[in-house]
C-alpha cells in the first residue's frame, strides 16, 4: 500500500457545499481556496442556476440536481439565480 506523503505548504483542496433551499443560497458568502471545489445542491422544488457573468454559469439544476465549479483566480464572485434575480450569492476565494 503506498503512502501519501504532505508537501509543507502545500495543502489539499477542499470541496464546499453550497445548498440551494427555501428560495436562497446558503451560506450566502462562502470562502474558498484556490483550487477548491464549490459544489450547488438545489433542495428545493424549482430549477435554478448559480451564475455570474462570464465567469460561471451552472445552467439549469433540476430539483435535486447539483453543479460544481473549481476556483481557479483569487477575488470574488458575485452570483445570482437568473431565474430568480434576487437570490444572490457570492464566492470569495482567497489563497
Amino acid at each position: 500500500m503506498a503512502a501519501l506523503l504532505a508537501l509543507p505548504g502545500l495543502a489539499a483542496a477542499a470541496t464546499h457545499i453550497v445548498t440551494i433551499e427555501g428560495m436562497q443560497f446558503q451560506p450566502a458568502v462562502r470562502t474558498v481556496k484556490s483550487g477548491d471545489t464549490v459544489v450547488w445542491r438545489n433542495k428545493d422544488l424549482v430549477p435554478h442556476t448559480a451564475t455570474a457573468a462570464g465567469k460561471f454559469d451552472s445552467k439549469s439544476m433540476a430539483p435535486g440536481g447539483q453543479w460544481s465549479w473549481t476556483a481557479k483566480a483569487k477575488g470574488r464572485q458575485d452570483y445570482a439565480c437568473t431565474f430568480h434575480p434576487t437570490m444572490k450569492g457570492s464566492i470569495v476565494v482567497r489563497d
